[in-house]
């Protein structure tokens, strides 16, 4: 029977639609926007400097020469928009950058995400090391249509979408979300984009599976979170994580499995679970430099420069709007 502590506790009603739209469905699934609370968001620091973790840490030795190439060129006075920005770690190669006539290149930055608490963060910190930038924060959901503050119409504007993020969407849905960020930067606008690359399990699983378990704690969060935020009665100890590798649809997986026959209450909703049986909490697609400069292109981005690690693990694209 449910925990009738757990059941008297006030309930997020998205977050109840979120899980139950996926949990009563034939193959259970999650949306990862439901990692990121405020303990989703730590371990998934914690993630980015582990030693498996080889996505953050590359992406990171690229930015420095990469910058310096993609602002060159650029006009003083222009707004970076950051998509998915829970701290400013990446977005300040970009901030600090100079054009070729020495001018400081950025006058705005937007970052975008739905970790409002990390955001405000980020905007005090950054008032301290970039007194004269004028931060707006964007808190909501960037996979949605966003708009601009009014201001920043006339000014050049360079998007930033760090990490391989895009890799967490359908490439129905991905091709959708390069759409939505040219319809809000417009024609002329440029995109800065990391897209992982396909490569070998061997490397792949464990970046997902790490030694440390700091993943598994990362996954099974999203329950925690679901006993807090929405009446649920998890028990963690019943569910394992899961990394694999699909060929198939070229992605990793990452899933909660059912160490037994079980019922979870939410809502005033019963959940079955059969041992054995899975939760997909995440889907982590891996492109070839072809196939994504393909995909961007159906979206009318034109690839105008790339950028690959000395291992060819990790790709940087920058793209026009056409």
């Amino acid at each position: 029977m449910p925990n009738d502590d757990v059941m008297t506790r006030s309930v997020n009603a998205e977050v109840v639609a979120l899980a139950l739209a996926g949990l009563l469905a034939p193959r259970k699934t999650l949306p990862p926007k439901l990692f990121y609370d405020h303990e989703g968001s730590r371990l998934f620091r914690c993630i980015t400097e582990l030693p498996e973790y080889y996505l953050t840490r590359t992406e990171l030795g690229m930015l420095p020469t990469l910058t310096r190439e993609v602002t060159a060129d650029m006009q003083a006075g222009s707004v970076l928009v950051e998509y998915g920005a829970c701290d400013e770690s990446k977005a300040k190669f970009l901030l600090r950058a100079r054009n070729r006539s020495d001018k400081v290149v950025f006058a705005a930055y937007v970052p975008i995400d739905v970790a409002e608490d990390e955001l405000e963060q980020a905007q005090a910190r950054l008032s301290i090391s970039f007194p004269d930038l004028r931060v707006d924060v964007l808190a909501t959901d960037f996979s949605l249509p966003v708009n601009l503050p009014e201001e920043f119409s006339g000014m050049p504007r360079l998007g930033f979408f760090p990490g391989s993020t895009i890799g967490n969407l359908e490439p129905s849905e991905a091709r959708l979300f390069l759409n939505q960020i040219h319809n809000t930067l417009g024609i002329g606008a440029r995109l800065l984009i990391g897209v992982d690359l396909v490569k070998d399990p061997a490397v792949l699983i464990p970046a997902y599976d790490d030694a440390a378990g700091v993943t598994a704690a990362f996954n099974l969060n999203m329950l925690t979170r679901l006993n807090r935020e929405a009446g649920a009665d998890f028990d963690l100890s019943a569910f394992s994580h899961r990394a694999i590798w699909n060929p198939t649809h070229s992605r990793m997986e990452m899933h909660l499995v059912s160490r037994r026959e079980q019922i979870v209450h939410m809502a005033n909703r019963k959940i079955r679970f059969a041992e054995g049986e899975s939760i997909h909490t995440e889907n982590s697609y891996k492109y070839t430099i072809d196939s994504f400069v393909a995909l961007a292109g159906l979206a009318a981005w034109r690839s105008r420069r790339i950028w690959t690690d000395d291992h060819n693990r990790f790709s940087v694209h920058l793209l026009e709007a056409e």
